[in-house]
């Protein structure tokens, strides 16, 4: 098993996954063979669905959860193994649809106020002025700020898609008065005690004390942030379409979910009984 991790691990490193994903594709895939106590090279499709069934039914996971496992499996034998007829019967597991958590604006204003300190007070306004995800504004070197343009260069992208994203006068402001202040070890933008790039884990910690110091009641994480971005940009009204390059999504109906979280958007709608003759 541990050649055939190495292996994988090294197929992960060229195919540009981040070390997340890798983490979690391996530990699907020791999952695998320790259930069966034997080397994926001698499962297949049956063993496969034995186990996907064990993790729906006995481990409850979720649909998400469910779809990195078949992740793990799919890459692992049509990528490293050559063996793509193992996971031919593969079909992903729907999510039941959700709207995303959205703060008003107040809200916003209060947890980043919350924030003590500088560093990440800045990091999370750069995240919602932007609409960044956690990993690519961890990310963010100096080079990326384009002050002469008056947007940001997004580099570490989700699927390797590069993108710009919009600078404000006012972050750009906050940016150089935080550069000034902290001098982070080049290249990076937001460094760790370390030296190295901002550690995800840690800033999501320091947003979760600050939504209890600031008493919000919704559940807050990062992406919170980005829907948020996302939600008010589309009450402003700014076109989907602008909405989907800003957020590097791939498809618009990614994007088009936003709309129907967008309490302002709905309370404008005219409804036709206002255009009837009665009452």
């Amino acid at each position: 098993m541990g050649q055939l991790r190495d292996k994988m691990v090294h197929d992960l490193e060229l195919g540009g996954y981040m070390s997340k994903t890798r983490r979690i594709y391996v530990n699907a895939i020791r999952d695998f063979a320790k259930h069966f106590g034997r080397s994926p090279l001698e499962l297949g499709a049956d063993e496969a669905r034995v186990w996907l069934r064990r993790l729906a039914k006995e481990d409850q996971l979720s649909p998400q959860r469910i779809r990195q496992h078949m992740a793990a499996l799919k890459f692992l034998y049509t990528k490293t193994l050559y063996k793509p007829e193992v996971v031919s019967f593969l079909v992903w597991p729907s999510d039941r649809q959700k709207l995303p958590i959205v703060l008003a604006a107040d809200e916003v204003e209060r947890l980043l106020a919350a924030l003590e300190r500088t560093k990440y007070r800045v990091f999370f306004t750069t995240v919602y002025a932007t609409g960044l995800r956690l990993a690519e504004a961890s990310r963010l070197e100096t080079r990326d700020i384009d002050a002469s343009r008056g947007v940001i260069h997004v580099r570490n992208a989700k699927g390797q898609r590069e993108r710009f994203v919009m600078l404000s006068p006012r972050l750009l402001a906050i940016l150089r008065a935080y550069w000034s202040f902290e001098r982070p070890p080049a290249p990076w933008l937001f460094a760790s005690n370390r030296g190295g790039h901002l550690n995800p884990d840690t800033a999501r910690k320091s947003l979760r004390l600050a939504a209890t110091k600031a008493r919000v009641d919704k559940k807050v994480t990062p992406h919170v942030l980005r829907h948020s971005f996302a939600t008010h940009l589309l009450e402003g009204g700014t076109d989907l379409r602008v909405i989907q390059v800003l957020l590097g999504h791939g498809s618009i109906k990614t994007t088009t979910r936003y709309a129907r979280v967008s309490a302002k958007l709905l309370a404008k709608t005219r409804s036709p009984l206002d255009r009837l003759k009665i009452g």
